[in-house]
């Protein structure tokens, strides 16, 4: 098999700051030959930066899936747009990689699903942050058994001030929500992916509009003030989450929150032998995975040696992408299943839409009924 051809839908920041440069890390596995964004000039200035001589640009998404070179399509659109750019494209007969969230709502999420069994292609979602060397050190560790049972996690993704001022974040008609269904999403990833726990019994949450409409709170966001009469979404939220085992996890989003430390793409986890806590975000200067146990009759704490900064935090490929790039790539050369399960990334779309369901009806939502 030769070099894969990849078409990409939507050259916004997250395809300029993760996918193009991820996938031109990976030029020995593919080409990018065409591009496809609503503005064309955005599709124009990526397919000169990052497209092979003669890349194709379209404003219609459609006709990239009728160009029969593409093999692989990236999704990499606002979140409400995700479900029918996918389900088009296995229609197509192409393979997605759609960036996180899988979806803005279950049912549109469960569409991607079907989508996809019924393709017969490979499909996987924007979950990079398990290829960060802590997150891989975790998982590990809880394949391996040594943190015993499992039974408490917190899912965190707090920021104190760290409101995307671009784009559509604070659009809820485009992106569903705010930090829960944006930051929220890759801490609840590592937590479920790190308990290898996907059987939930119940959700429950509030969602908070508080920060978002008040100027005063716009004082010292990292991206500079936003504009109170045009935010929509959250500006934080909290999940509780019981699972069939009887596992609980608590899942705490913000992008502005008067609160001091700010982790953003961390878990902690509680087992019978040990725990462990990933420290990632605004409050650290490199990432930590930190391991607290009983030995020789005293508490002991054991670190992971600093890896580095923040994914993607200011911009750029990390080598968490790449290596996810690489990795995706090579299931479909190779015929294998991806990292990223889509059975995985449904459940936390299901979770999260759980989360904003139980706050708006303000009740318990169960998975069974």
């Amino acid at each position: 098999m030769g070099k894969l051809k990849i078409g990409i839908v939507g050259c916004g920041g997250i395809a300029n700051q993760k996918h193009l440069p991820a996938l031109k890390a990976n030029a020995d596995l593919n080409e990018i030959v065409a591009f496809c964004d609503v503005v064309e000039e955005r599709a124009k200035k990526a397919a000169e930066e990052f497209g092979v001589p003669g890349a194709r640009v379209y404003t219609d998404y459609k006709e990239l899936l009728k160009d029969e070179e593409v093999e692989v399509v990236h999704v990499c659109t606002p979140n409400v747009s995700h479900s029918y750019i996918t389900v088009d494209a296995f229609e197509a007969g192409k393979h997605v990689y759609c960036e996180k969230p899988m979806s803005h709502s279950t049912e549109e999420a469960e569409k991607m699903v079907a989508a996809w069994k019924k393709s017969g292609k490979k499909f996987t979602v924007g979950y990079q942050n398990r290829f960060r060397a802590e997150v891989q050190n975790l998982h590990a560790s809880c394949e391996k058994g040594e943190l015993g049972d499992i039974y408490y996690g917190k899912a965190h993704a707090v920021r104190r001030r760290g409101v995307p001022t671009w784009g559509v974040f604070p659009d809820k008609s485009q992106q569903g929500g705010g930090p829960l269904i944006d930051i929220g999403t890759h801490a609840l990833d590592i937590t479920l992916w790190c308990m290898n726990n996907y059987d939930v019994e119940s959700v429950s949450g509030s969602v908070f509009y508080k920060l978002g409409g008040l100027q005063q709170a716009t004082e010292g966001n990292l991206f500079g003030p936003w504009d109170p009469e045009t935010f929509e979404v959250e500006d934080s939220a909290v999940g509780f989450i019981k699972m069939k085992n009887g596992a609980t996890i608590a899942l705490e989003a913000s992008w502005a929150l008067n609160m001091l430390e700010s982790r953003e793409a961390s878990t902690t986890l509680c087992g019978t032998l040990a725990g462990a806590e990933i420290h990632s975000g605004m409050s650290y200067t490199n990432n930590e995975l930190i391991y607290n146990r009983g030995r020789n009759g005293q508490l002991m704490e054991e670190k992971l040696s600093p890896v580095g900064g923040v994914a993607y935090f200011g911009g750029g490929g990390g080598e968490e992408g790449t290596v996810d790039n690489r990795q995706w790539l090579e299931a479909i050369i190779n015929d294998t299943e991806p990292l990223v399960k889509p059975e995985e990334a449904l459940t936390v779309t299901k979770i999260l839409d759980a989360i904003y369901k139980a706050a708006d009806q303000k009740k318990e939502i169960r998975f069974d009924d």
